[in-house]
């Protein structure tokens, strides 16, 4: 039986490479799942192991541990683009493991991430989520990200198009914003 986060203690930190058997584990729980990614195909150890060697620097991912050193879920700084007017966006990804949803541990991850993106120069997470994950656009709402729009049949999940909606969230107040914007004459 799985302990409410109450009642664990919970540890954050950074992914370690001991770590990717059951990141692998959650993110294909993910995929069968359906409300969270396009992929389809269960992932295996070679695409873990490239995911962790893109994940070791800025774009940086994080665990959710309990008191027995389950990882509860997981959430990472994604390239949002390569282009350099793009240097200080991240897209962020978070995945729960099936046991642990609905307990707070997406909240505390995404807490610690977002420090953590405001620390190596980002200025704003967006993220992709599918209508039809409330659950996650509950959290997301509930740490001030905004809808910006929704992309109509983006993709193609098991043969059906489906929508998919961005959200976003600016890390700094508006004075940030302002004191960083040069003017051009």
């Amino acid at each position: 039986m799985n302990k409410s986060i109450k009642e664990v203690e919970e540890v954050i930190r950074k992914v370690l490479k001991k770590d990717l058997k059951e990141i692998l584990e959650i993110y294909n729980q993910g995929i069968e799942d359906g409300l969270a990614t396009f992929e389809e195909d269960i992932k295996d150890e070679n695409y873990i192991n490239n995911w962790f060697s893109l994940h070791s620097g800025r774009h940086c991912a994080f665990v959710a541990t309990n008191d027995q050193g389950e990882i509860m879920g997981w959430a990472s700084i994604n390239p949002y683009n390569s282009r350099a007017a793009y240097y200080g966006v991240g897209e962020l990804s978070i995945y729960i493991h099936r046991g642990f949803r609905g307990q707070g541990i997406g909240q505390q991850l995404l807490h610690v991430l977002e420090e953590e993106a405001k620390s190596q120069d980002f200025y704003k997470l967006v993220l992709s989520t599918f209508p039809i994950n409330t659950l996650g656009q509950g959290l997301y709402r509930k740490l001030n990200y905004r809808e910006v729009g929704l992309f109509k049949n983006q993709g193609r999940l098991r043969g059906k198009f489906v929508d998919v909606m961005i959200m976003e969230k600016l890390l700094f107040d508006q004075d940030y914003y302002l004191l960083n914007t040069k003017e051009h004459n």
